[in-house]
């Protein structure tokens, strides 16, 4: 079910508005709906569309208005050449408002979309365009303003002021100049308006000053997605699919290394399966989406292992080539890129090894064997390297403050979790406090 607000200035005579299932009563005047269109058209909203205007329909609505707010769609082809006939073959007129000012588009297929109504008012700042292929059949492809796709506009993205000079020479009469949307439904032909002269008074408003004014008799309902289509609709935003499904992978990393089932692990699987649904609708790349679990293992391989060698490289590699090439036809946008790959690379090269280390900071049982063994140093430690000891590599630091080089015997005297502690097994620095406690 819908989300409907209803308003309009009630004239004398008229009953006042109710919803849709108390029997919908608008007075002798009718109403207008405006469906509320943000963001890419995905399957959600285009099946919100599809039902909002059968049921405006139903309900008898004069006119049906396409509020457009929308870069582009997630559906096939097919899909969105179904989704213009109906609104062209609609036998309650359908019109496009580009707007708020500065935020009214219609891109891509959503342009193609608004090209298959029977009227497009414009707001300043709103544009039009970047069309691609034909994919209008029937009654669709017979609307007036289907000629900007063979028009030179194919590729290119109309603006405000270029769409009024086309109205202006003629090339499509019915766009209209509607900074706000009311300006749009007063010049529909079903709206219905009354004009006030100077110095009249409006019912339940001012008096009129130097200029007539037009008021409302037809009543307006705004029609939204419900509030959980709406956040599925959410989930299909290429932002927002990306940060949420790299967030669910380094939650679930993080709680490997947690005891117990925790809130990230929730968190992480919540967010993992948002995110997911969302590249699958966007179409992701299934190899990029790939490239970003093999990161993650390598993150993991390395938070386990203590040491930041190869898997961190890979990655590091992984997370930046996954992220950049995630979309095909969709575009994350440069600042959630890069909060996305920056945030991944510094919590899982920074904030996950000091967060193992802190974990395992008491005494660890099982290691004391250690305590005393010579090992070799792989990297030099000044102050932190890696030693080797038995074969297996170590995260080490001198104690001391005696660098050790690569190659050089050290000898572990102290275990911190998984950080050793070391010193040369000959030369190391004297520890002035011992000597003096010795005496």
């Amino acid at each position: 079910m819908a989300a409907f607000l209803v308003f309009g200035v009630a004239q004398p005579g008229a009953a006042s508005a109710q919803e849709p299932d108390s029997g919908l009563d608008v007075g002798d005047f009718g109403f207008v709906d405006v469906i509320e269109v943000n963001g890419l058209i995905d399957p959600v909203l285009a099946t919100f569309i599809e039902d909002a205007i059968v049921e405006s329909q139903n309900l008898g609505a004069s006119a049906i208005v396409l509020q457009m707010q929308s870069e582009g769609v997630a559906i096939p082809a097919e899909r969105v050449a179904t989704l213009a006939e109906q609104i062209a073959s609609s036998p309650v007129p359908v019109s496009v408002w580009l707007g708020p000012a500065g935020k009214g588009r219609a891109l891509g297929g959503a342009g193609q979309i608004a090209l298959a109504t029977s009227r497009i008012g414009v707001s300043p700042g709103s544009e039009i365009g970047d069309f691609g292929p034909s994919l209008l059949t029937g009654a669709a492809a017979s609307q007036p303003f289907v000629s900007l796709l063979s028009g030179g506009f194919e590729g290119a993205v109309v603006g405000y002021d270029e769409l009024l000079q086309m109205s202006a020479d003629g090339a499509t009469t019915d766009i209209q100049d509607a900074p706000a949307l009311l300006n749009h439904l007063l010049e529909l032909p079903e709206f219905q308006f009354q004009v006030f002269q100077p110095g009249e008074q409006v019912p339940n408003g001012p008096v009129v000053g130097d200029e007539p004014i037009r008021a409302p008799q037809t009543a307006t309902r705004f029609i939204t997605l419900p509030l959980l289509q709406q956040q599925f609709h959410t989930f299909a935003s290429p932002a927002v699919a990306y940060l949420l499904f790299v967030i669910g992978l380094g939650l679930l990393v993080f709680e490997l290394y947690t005891a117990g089932v925790g809130v990230a692990g929730v968190l992480g699987a919540g967010s993992l399966l948002a995110g997911s649904y969302g590249l699958a609708v966007l179409d992701a790349r299934p190899w990029a989406v790939a490239v970003l679990i093999i990161a993650f293992i390598g993150y993991a391989i390395d938070v386990q292992s203590g040491i930041q060698q190869f898997w961190s490289t890979v990655g590091v590699l992984g997370t930046i080539i996954g992220s950049i090439f995630l979309f095909s036809d969709h575009s994350i946008g440069w600042l959630p890129l890069l909060v996305g790959i920056l945030g991944v690379v510094m919590s899982m090269l920074g904030g996950m090894p000091a967060m193992v280390r802190t974990r395992f900071s008491t005494p660890t049982i099982g290691r004391e064997w250690m305590i005393g063994t010579v090992g070799q140093v792989l990297e030099t430690i000044n102050p932190e390297g890696i030693i080797t000891i038995d074969g297996a590599p170590w995260r080490a630091r001198t104690n001391r403050a005696t660098p050790i080089e690569v190659g050089a015997a050290a000898k572990v005297v102290e275990v911190d979790g998984l950080l050793l502690e070391v010193e040369p097994e000959e030369g190391a620095a004297v520890d002035y406090r011992e000597k003096r406690s010795s005496k």
